[in-house]
C-alpha cells in the first residue's frame, strides 16, 4: 500500500443548526501513526463513522484506502478494523467465538497469530463475553483487531480499562505494525499514549482541525520549560529576549522560552553557572490544552502556561 491510507479535506456534517463537523481536515499516512485528539464534542466521533461508511458527510470529501467510505464500505471493511473505547459483546459467545466472528470480517484470522495475541493480552477465550469485566471486553475487541492483517487500523480509546501492563503491550502491538507498513488512526485521551506512539497529530475544536503535523512541529508553536537553580542572584535572565513568566523562589528560577530563543537563553543561563539546570520541551497535553485556554478557568489556564508555583 503506498500513499495516504486516510484523506479527509473540508469535511462537514450537520445536524439541523448544530454543526458536528466545520471543514475537517485529516491525513493518515500509509506505515505510520496518527494520533487524533479532541475532547468529547469536538467532532471525532462523526468523523469516525464517516470514515466507517456509518454516516454520509454532507460537504468536503473523505477517502479510505483509496475508496470512498460510503459507496465502498463492504470493500473497504475487508481491508480495516475498527476498535471502539467501549465495547459491547454478544453475552452468549465466548470470547474465542466473537473473536472469529470479527476477524471472519476481514478474511479469517491466522491461527498463530490470534494465539500469540491471546497470550500477550492474557485473555481466556474459553469464558462467555457476559462475564467478562470491561478491561476483557476490550481486549476482545483489541485482539481481533491486532491478530488481523488489515491495512487500517481505526481505534477510538482503545485502551479503555486496561490496567498499565496491557497499555505497554498494546503500544508495542502497534510499533509492530507500523513496521509492518500498516496505518493507524488513533483517537485517545491518553496523550503519554499519543505522544508514544504516534508519527503526527491532529487536533481538533469545534469540528475543525486546529493544528496539524508531527510533534517536534507542534512543539515549535508552544514555550520550553526551564527550571533552574543559582547560587547568585539571577534576576538578568528575566531581561533577556524570549524569556516568559520568570520566576525565583530563594534561587529556584523557573521561565518559559520561545523555541527560537533557546540556545540565546541557554547561554545566558550558562553564563551565570547554574548549580542545576532541566530543560522541557512542552508535552502533548501542554500543546492540546493550548488550543482550549480561553475555555477554562483561570486557575487552569495558568496552570497550562506553567504559572502555578
Amino acid at each position: 500500500m503506498s500513499g495516504n491510507a486516510i484523506e479527509v479535506v473540508g469535511l462537514t456534517k450537520h445536524y439541523g443548526s448544530f454543526h458536528a463537523l466545520n471543514g475537517l481536515d485529516l491525513t493518515v499516512e500509509a506505515g505510520g501513526v496518527t494520533g487524533f485528539l479532541g475532547p468529547n464534542g469536538a467532532g471525532k466521533t462523526t468523523t469516525i463513522r464517516i470514515l466507517l461508511g456509518l454516516l454520509h458527510a454532507d460537504g468536503g470529501t473523505a477517502q479510505v484506502l483509496g475508496g470512498n467510505p460510503w459507496t465502498d464500505a463492504v470493500e473497504l471493511h475487508k481491508r480495516l478494523v475498527y476498535v471502539p473505547g467501549d465495547v459491547a459483546l454478544w453475552p452468549n459467545l465466548t470470547g474465542g467465538e466473537i473473536i472469529d466472528v470479527l476477524g471472519r470480517l476481514s478474511g479469517g484470522l491466522e491461527k498463530s497469530r490470534k494465539t500469540a495475541m491471546l497470550e500477550r493480552f492474557q485473555l481466556d477465550p474459553r469464558k462467555k463475553a457476559k462475564t467478562y469485566s470491561k478491561g476483557n471486553r476490550q481486549k476482545v475487541a483489541l485482539v481481533a483487531a491486532l491478530a488481523s492483517r488489515a491495512e487500517l487500523l481505526i481505534l477510538d480509546e482503545p485502551t479503555s480499562g486496561l490496567d498499565p501492563i496491557m497499555e505497554a503491550e498494546f503500544q508495542s502491538c502497534i510499533r509492530e505494525i507500523k513496521g509492518e507498513g500498516r496505518a493507524v488512526l488513533l483517537s485517545s485521551h491518553i496523550f503519554s499514549e499519543v505522544e508514544k506512539l504516534a508519527d503526527s497529530v491532529t487536533i481538533i475544536r469545534d469540528g475543525r482541525s486546529v493544528e496539524s503535523g508531527t510533534l517536534e512541529q507542534l512543539r515549535h508553536l508552544t514555550r520550553t520549560h526551564v527550571r533552574a537553580g543559582f547560587a547568585t542572584n539571577s534576576d538578568a535572565l528575566a531581561q533577556v529576549n524570549g524569556v516568559y513568566d520568570y520566576y525565583d523562589d530563594k534561587g529556584e528560577v523557573t521561565f518559559s522560552v520561545d523555541h527560537d530563543q533557546l540556545p540565546n537563553v541557554l547561554a545566558a543561563v550558562a553564563a551565570l553557572s547554574p548549580t542545576a539546570l532541566v530543560v522541557n520541551p512542552p508535552s502533548l497535553e501542554e500543546i492540546f490544552l493550548s488550543h482550549y485556554e480561553d475555555t477554562m478557568s483561570p486557575a487552569q489556564a495558568a496552570a497550562v502556561r506553567g504559572e502555578m508555583k
